[in-house]
């Protein structure tokens, strides 16, 4: 597993239900394009899980 993980969001939760919306908040991501630097464990990436169809993932 990589360090780091990027996380930009690139979808709006708008549509999304009210867990989905909470989670990529608790991302730290407010707005489309917004990136956040989030360390690389399994809490994260469950996180991620949860929303990748709104976010991109990058390993640095």
């Amino acid at each position: 597993m990589a360090e780091k993980l990027k996380v930009t969001l690139t979808k709006s939760p708008i549509g999304a239900i009210p867990k989905q919306r909470a989670t990529v908040e608790a991302l730290g991501l407010k707005k489309i394009g917004a990136a956040n630097e989030l360390p690389d464990n399994e809490a994260v990436r469950g996180m991620i899980w949860h929303v990748k169809h709104l976010v991109k993932v990058e390993e640095i």
